[in-house]
């Protein structure tokens, strides 16, 4: 599902206007990235939580050239699903 799928169905099931439910999914993504972006984590119980990890530096190989190269420390984004939503595309797994 695309974003523009997303904001439709949010339209739907809110009775928002498609411009007003693409506002608040904007924001929510926009209050999520500035979150974790501050190192703070930003938890949907039941949902997902959003977090920042970190990779160390390491070393790595060029694939094209086999030629070494040092790979540097960066942050990343961890995304932790929670037991609800587990359980949800579970039971929808064994009704398969």
């Amino acid at each position: 599902m695309k974003k523009s799928e997303l904001t439709e169905k949010l339209a739907e099931e809110t009775g928002l206007s498609t411009a007003k439910a693409a506002e608040v999914l904007n924001a929510l993504i926009d209050i999520v990235t500035k979150a974790v972006t501050k190192n703070e984590d930003v938890q949907i119980t039941g949902f997902a939580t959003f977090s920042q990890g970190k990779r160390a530096a390491r070393n790595g190989r060029n694939p094209a050239t086999g030629e070494a190269i040092k790979i540097p420390a960066a942050k990343t984004v961890k995304v932790s699903v929670g037991k609800g939503f587990k359980d949800a595309v579970n039971k929808t797994a064994r009704k398969r």
